[in-house]
């Protein structure tokens, strides 16, 4: 059943480090988890959802940072918390309005999520929704931002001892200035959270 809701937050994800900046701005649900908002992170900028995440974000009723992501029984020490356990609307706020955000820690794609705004939701439109964006997301295990470089510079260069393998491991075409809103598609959070529980 879902859950009502009267509100959406509004935010901006920039991926760091890349200039100039790939961006995607979207609403979302008040009633999120971090899990969910994972998950219309991934989607609207294009990751495949392949690699684990986190978010780092101060706790506003104890004054220290956390992490929240999936938490990794393999390690003692880990202290991510759970994603599907947090809502965003107990972190975010106007006064605590940013996080970061990890993802694939090998390639370590970082970016910031800013909650621009927290505003009525409007009747006729479907949430989460994508309203903003500019540029293609790097492909997923390409190195991350270093690697994206040397990316780009080998599928652009016809001599590049790269170029075929590059393009053919890319799908034969990448334009990274290309972003179409219309290409933003959103899948159900708790479908995906269900396959990675099972």
């Amino acid at each position: 059943m879902k859950r009502k809701y009267d509100k959406v937050y509004q935010f901006k994800i920039t991926l760091k480090r890349i200039k100039p900046p790939i961006w995607r701005r979207i609403q979302v649900p008040e009633t999120y988890t971090f899990w969910d908002l994972h998950v219309a992170v991934q989607d609207a900028m294009g990751w495949t959802d392949t690699h684990l995440h986190r978010f780092e974000i101060v706790n506003p009723t104890k004054g220290f940072k956390e992490e929240i992501g999936i938490p990794d029984e393999d390690f003692i020490d880990e202290r991510t918390l759970a994603g599907w356990k947090r809502k965003i609307a107990d972190y975010f706020s106007s006064e605590n309005n940013k996080a970061d955000y990890i993802y694939d820690y090998g390639d370590n794609w970082e970016h910031m999520v800013k909650l621009e705004k927290i505003l009525p939701r409007e009747k006729g439109i479907i949430y989460p929704v994508c309203i903003g964006g500019a540029r293609a997301c790097p492909p997923d295990d390409c190195g991350g931002t270093w690697g994206y470089e040397d990316f780009l510079e080998a599928i652009m260069d016809s001599n590049h001892k790269r170029h075929k393998e590059l393009l053919y491991w890319v799908g034969g075409d990448f334009d990274p200035e290309r972003f179409d809103i219309k290409d933003v598609l959103f899948d159900n959070p708790r479908k995906r959270l269900e396959y990675i529980l099972r």
